[in-house]
């Protein structure tokens, strides 16, 4: 049975160091809760308690799961990998000793950190993706982490491919499932990001589903990243300008997915993601949307 699920980016909580303010922890899971979600991931580090019995007791109030966190890691860089491992197993210690011993480590690079990248987010070519070093050291970083996750957590690790980071186009998705290890490293397959990067969420559904085991359901508006590319945006900046919207008012092809989904017989969450900047949107609103397009599909 798949079972669906917010996160805190829906409100704002954005692991990028931006100005305005989201909403607190407590507000944010009760109206996940309120919406009729059953699941939430981690958020930024420091946004929901560190002390594992806090956190324990905040989610079960509210009957909710806990099913991944998000850790960025700036693995182009071999000397950034250290700290990205212990981030990792931090954020894993954190959430098995609260209870939560299935949730995933969700890797991704640190995305926003490179100025040409998250200038041209939605727009990349070849010329601005990773060398063949550059890709190995990135793919040795994830594996390795991934590995260590595994060794002394238990736990599993997914890659999420994310826009203003060095995986984003479908040419960048495939080079790092092929450099991989498909025992350690599964896919967070998000839709938003891979249709505004210029990808066919269906077709990378298909084409890796066996390592697909966590789904973000995101929207991209067309209209508002045509005009990303003809203005010249950053990302931010399409963030800003509602890029990601509500479920079923852009291109995705939800409905496509979730017969897919049910003809692999899909176990796994689906996180609705609608990223807004802090302090930004209705999320409440945005959230009870996604959930009844959602239910609409016999989710």
């Amino acid at each position: 049975m798949i079972k669906i699920a917010n996160a805190p980016c829906s409100w704002g909580v954005l692991e990028f160091n931006l100005e305005g303010e989201s909403a607190g922890y407590e507000q944010v899971l009760d109206e996940i809760k309120e919406t009729g979600y059953v699941g939430t991931e981690l958020g930024d580090w420091g946004f929901m308690p560190n002390d594992p019995g806090l956190l324990k007791e905040a989610l079960q109030q509210r009957g909710l799961e806990l099913l991944g966190a998000f850790v960025p890691v700036n693995f182009a860089k071999s000397e950034a990998q250290v700290g990205g491992l212990e981030n990792a197993l931090k954020v894993g210690r954190l959430m098995r000793e609260a209870g939560f011993d299935k949730a995933y480590i969700i890797l991704a690079d640190d995305n926003g950190s490179d100025t040409i990248r998250t200038r041209n987010a939605g727009r990349i070519n070849r010329k601005m993706s990773l060398n063949k070093e550059q890709w190995q050291t990135f793919a040795n970083g994830v594996n390795s982490v991934a590995k260590m996750v595994k060794a002394e957590l238990g736990m599993n690790t997914v890659f999420h491919h994310h826009c203003a980071g060095y995986v984003e186009a479908s040419w960048e998705l495939d080079q790092l499932m092929d450099l991989t290890d498909p025992a350690y490293v599964g896919l967070c397959l998000d839709t938003g990001h891979l249709y505004f990067a210029g990808g066919n969420p269906l077709q990378t559904l298909t084409k890796y589903k066996d390592r697909i085991w966590h789904i973000h359901f995101k929207d991209c508006d067309q209209r508002m990243a045509e005009k990303s590319r003809i203005e010249k945006w950053d990302y931010f900046q399409s963030v800003q300008h509602g890029v990601f919207c509500k479920l079923g008012e852009g291109a995705v092809d939800f409905k496509s997915i979730v017969d897919e989904l049910k003809k692999m017989h899909y176990k796994g969450w689906i996180v609705v993601e609608q990223d807004v900047l802090p302090g930004y949107g209705s999320p409440k609103s945005c959230a009870r949307h996604n959930r009844n397009y959602i239910s609409k599909m016999g989710l």
